[in-house]
């Protein structure tokens, strides 16, 4: 991971110094690959895949505008579309990335495919969350550097938590279990961070209608102040939000009343446009990246 004592993996908010991309040209591999499994992953309909090209090219921009090193994962033909949500694969921790056991059948072989990139760029791998556990990172969310919370849902179960906890050690204080709802069943692309993007150690981007009344108090008594994402951009992604730094966050096109109320709270926002890379397959920002050090 490489954490030093200005830095930390266990942060989501944090200026990003280092993170894990996978461009839409090694994901999307071919027409072929696209035709055969749109439907089967559940994209709202085929990518584009030049106007993706396209569409990824902008997002890297913006992030090498925050001057942050970026490991690119190379194409492999053993994994599907989804890998370019490279997110869900992993958990970053100061111990060392720990490889997730991906509740979509479809995605089984991803974490040990970017184990083996990441190990090339200096990544040390703390541990694996093993079968019959299931935990996927878009349902791990880092409070504080002490504090994580984890989404129990479709996607990720107690034995995966449990195995998570153990992994983690005396790197943490406390780990939040989350219940997530049932929402549109377990086809569909539902983590935490579907209804959760801190942007700052007190602003968060959320949708409370699924939001648990319990965790959305303890937020509360954090002092962490919401951004309420209107029912409307619920689902343009108006919750997946990417924070380079802090207040500085990068969220996708198309959903002006979120990206207004965040500049209200003294945010800083840059768009994308995403509806190839991110609308047709449920991943934002955050799903597109996994931050492995951030400014402390």
């Amino acid at each position: 991971m490489q954490t030093t004592a200005t830095t930390t993996a266990q942060s989501e908010v944090g200026r990003v110094t280092r993170l894990v991309v996978k461009h839409a040209r090694d994901a999307f591999v071919d027409e072929g690959a696209i035709s055969s499994q749109w439907r089967v992953l559940n994209f709202t309909a085929p990518p584009d895949r030049a106007r993706a090209m396209d569409e990824y090219d902008h997002f890297l921009d913006l992030l090498r505008s925050a001057d942050t090193e970026i490991c690119a994962l190379p194409r492999d033909s053993t994994l599907t579309l989804d890998s370019i949500y490279v997110r869900d694969a992993s958990v970053s921790s100061d111990r060392g990335l720990i490889l997730c056991s991906m509740g979509k059948p479809e995605r089984i072989g991803e974490p040990a495919v970017m184990a083996t990139a990441l190990r090339e760029f200096g990544v040390p791998i703390a541990g694996t969350i093993r079968h019959p556990g299931r935990l996927e990172g878009g349902d791990v969310v880092w409070l504080d550097a002490r504090t994580v919370a984890v989404g129990r849902g479709h996607r990720t179960n107690d034995e995966g938590i449990r195995q998570l906890r153990a992994l983690l050690g005396d790197a943490i204080d406390e780990l939040i279990i989350v219940p997530l709802p049932h929402w549109r069943g377990p086809a569909d692309v539902f983590h935490l961070m579907s209804i959760l993007s801190p942007v700052d150690r007190d602003l968060a981007v959320v949708y409370s209608p699924l939001m648990p009344v319990q965790f959305r108090e303890r937020l509360l008594d954090r002092g962490v102040e919401l951004v309420e994402v209107p029912d409307r951009e619920f689902d343009t992604m108006g919750t997946n939000v990417l924070a380079l730094a802090p207040r500085i966050s990068v969220m996708l096109a198309g959903n002006p009343r979120t990206r207004a109320a965040l500049e209200r709270a003294g945010a800083t926002v840059f768009e994308y446009e995403g509806n190839e890379i991110s609308l047709k397959g449920g991943g934002g920002p955050t799903c597109l990246t996994r931050p492995l050090a951030r400014a402390i």
